[in-house]
């Protein structure tokens, strides 16, 4: 039961990313994933290429948390360290473009690399 509820958390967090920063037609998103304050603040234009970047630490992380997931419900101990890394890549997107409705998501990153570092939850160890 436990790994199953891991496995879909990492599975379904990881998705997530992809439908912030994936491009779509919606005008209504509460932020622009394609304005990364920290690049602006250093002078980079907020150009295609800014946009790119985006999409490709958000397509990376997506990855590393199903891959993640998918080691999880297999029961490899791999899982910790792909999850650690989608995790990590994750918190450099997310403080890269920040915006107060990423903070979820900061949490929920943070969670998953103090979760492996207490060996938490026990039964998947």
């Amino acid at each position: 039961m436990i790994t199953a509820l891991v496995s879909a958390f990492l599975f379904v967090h990881g998705l997530i990313h992809l439908t912030v920063w994936l491009p779509h037609d919606s005008t209504e998103q509460p932020f622009n994933p394609r304005h990364s304050w920290a690049l602006a603040s250093a002078g980079l234009p907020q150009a295609r290429v800014v946009s790119q970047a985006a999409i490709a630490l958000a397509s990376i992380t997506a990855m590393l948390y199903v891959i993640a997931g998918a080691a999880t419900a297999a029961q490899s101990s791999g899982w910790t360290a792909a999850a650690v890394l989608a995790a990590s890549v994750g918190l450099v997107l997310k403080a890269l473009w920040f915006n107060p409705w990423l903070s979820l998501g900061v949490l929920l990153d943070a969670g998953v690399i103090a979760a492996v570092a207490t060996s938490w939850p026990g039964s998947l160890y």
